[in-house]
């Protein structure tokens, strides 16, 4: 059963179903306290280290909206819902949920667009490491365990993106 949790602008349903659940949005103080080497860089603004891939040094900027939504971007190339899996998060614990008697705001309609655009980079990428893998064991190649797991991996995040598409 969800739980409901108080909010500066209503009462929300929790969405969460796990640890972070302390019933109270996500927010990008929540999202930093699992991150390394997060720097403050501005107002509602962070730098850390990604947990999606090996990181030196901070390579994800976090931006909290005022809002309350959650903004990342990895400049080594990571998509968003890598690193909040990474996290031990979902893409929907970065966006509150609007209250229902909320009448400030119209209601819009989802934009697919971003999701859609995400997807498509997903299967661009993996897809060649498929197709890579694929030509390799035309040629008699066999794949090594790592290699194995990295097309196991590839035909996962496929999945997930043609989910995101349906």
């Amino acid at each position: 059963m969800a739980a409901k949790f108080l909010h500066a602008q209503g009462t929300f349903t929790c969405r969460h179903a796990s640890a972070l659940c302390g019933c109270r949005p996500v927010t990008a103080s929540r999202l930093t306290d699992r991150l390394d080497l997060v720097r403050k860089s501005g107002a509602g603004r962070w730098s850390a280290r990604c947990p999606a891939h090996e990181d030196r040094g901070p390579s994800l900027s976090i931006r909290e909206l005022d809002d309350g939504r959650v903004l990342l971007h990895c400049f080594a190339g990571c998509s968003a819902s890598d690193v909040v899996a990474a996290a031990g998060l979902r893409l929907s614990d970065l966006f509150p949920e609007r209250p229902a008697h909320d009448s400030h705001h119209k209601p819009t309609k989802p934009n697919h667009y971003h999701a859609a655009r995400e997807a498509l980079r997903v299967l661009h990428v993996e897809s060649l490491i498929v197709a890579i893998a694929a030509e390799n064991v035309a040629q008699g190649v066999v794949l090594d365990a790592t290699d194995r797991a990295r097309v196991i991996e590839a035909a996962n995040k496929i999945r997930t993106a043609a989910e995101v598409t349906q």
